[in-house]
């Protein structure tokens, strides 16, 4: 059985043995004494049960490569894998870059959070980075350059919080009657499906159900490229209200003739620029219109309000906008329902003794399915249009 030690040089315990090859080995452990002489337990342990693997030595800036070329280039969507480049690049490279994988310690993941927020970086970005950090890492672990993750337990910044907004019914109005008849169908569209940008961008026309009165879901579109929804969730089929079957057919017979059958498309039926969109149509309309600045993204959000003002259930507010979770739309939509709670407790006394006032009508208990859209976009009794 190997033989092991531990001995403090400086402020830092290491750990010494030999395997049983003869061959010598050392490693920095941390500034307790307990944590070295824990790690020879565990190693000793491991070569009595030939559990004990020789790690590889690598640097961060290789493995990262490595990692990238085969893992996440063959296993994630072009949107992610753009996303995970620009983080490498720009982040976690430059910081740990020239470090051995192996000597990458919590601390060193806790410092690498605390530099890059106090240079001004948002917490939700760096939160990104770390997610990122410890997959990288997992991976490593079950490649054989690591024996544990050193960001596994390393808590990331808190994101901050980003008040939400949408249009009014109001504002939606305006905002249409501000838009060039040629973008009107596709921003009506947006308004009153939630679709996200890009899975708009790559509506087809066969995914819509005339009969059925129903959108698919089934494609989104990243930088020109065709490419999977975000989720499993996120494939989906949303109602379609009768006035915007409306937009569309008219729309249908009026739009240029694509070769990938789009429904929203340039004039020559290629696929529409997102950045475009946003800063030369999007953009110039709310200013049109005397609307405050707001993404794109934000129309996506009115949808689900509507809904929520007029009492649909939120878990068909989750599948219509294509959440993972439900717990994703109350987190980002629970708020908007404040009323909802009026006269529970009077009712409790109704419940079990009979008496007190007559039930009060809950939106989150009415049948979740839209029969027909209402005539006009004014908002119901229940909630009040504040974004606070």
């Amino acid at each position: 059985m190997a033989r092991g030690s531990v001995r403090k040089r400086g402020g830092t315990w290491y750990a010494y043995w030999r395997d049983e090859s003869g061959g010598q080995h050392a490693k920095a452990i941390g500034p307790r004494k307990k944590e070295a002489e824990a790690f020879i337990a565990r190693l000793q342990a491991q070569l009595v049960d030939g559990t004990y693997r020789e790690l590889a030595p690598i640097t961060f800036a290789a493995f990262s490569e490595q990692w990238f070329r085969d893992y996440a280039a063959v296993s994630v969507k072009p949107s992610t894998l753009g996303g995970y480049r620009s983080m490498l690049d720009s982040s976690l490279v430059p910081f740990f870059g020239t470090m051995q994988l192996a000597s990458i310690r919590p601390a060193d993941v806790q410092r690498y959070i605390a530099e890059r927020v106090s240079s001004g970086l948002k917490p939700a970005t760096v939160q990104k980075a770390v997610i990122l950090l410890k997959t990288m890492l997992k991976h490593a672990v079950e490649w054989d350059y690591l024996r544990t993750n050193p960001a596994q337990n390393v808590k990331p910044p808190r994101r901050e919080h980003v008040e939400m907004d949408f249009l009014t019914p109001e504002e939606i109005r305006v905002f249409l009657e501000a838009v060039e008849p040629r973008w009107y169908p596709l921003f009506f569209t947006a308004i009153f499906t939630g679709m996200r940008l890009g899975e708009l961008l790559a509506l087809q026309w066969s995914d819509i159900d005339w009969h059925g009165g129903t959108i698919r879901v089934r494609r989104s579109v990243w930088r020109g490229q065709f490419q999977e929804p975000k989720s499993r969730r996120s494939v989906r089929t949303i109602g379609m209200s009768p006035r915007l079957a409306a937009v569309l057919m008219d729309h249908k017979v009026n739009a240029p003739w694509s070769e990938h059958n789009l429904a929203f498309c340039t004039v020559d039926g290629g696929i529409i620029d997102q950045a475009n969109l946003r800063h030369r149509v999007f953009e110039p309309t709310l200013t049109i219109a005397g609307l405050r600045k707001m993404r794109i993204h934000d129309l996506r959000h009115t949808y689900a309000s509507l809904l929520i003002n007029q009492g649909e259930n939120l878990k068909y507010v989750q599948e219509q906008l294509g959440h993972a979770s439900i717990t994703t739309t109350v987190d980002r939509y629970g708020h908007l329902m404040p009323d909802a709670h009026v006269g529970a407790s009077q009712r409790l006394d109704a419940t079990v003794f009979g008496n007190g006032p007559e039930p009060v009508d809950n939106p989150l208990t009415r049948n979740p399915k839209m029969e027909q859209a209402p005539d006009s976009l004014s908002p119901g009794p229940a909630v009040s249009w504040s974004r606070g």
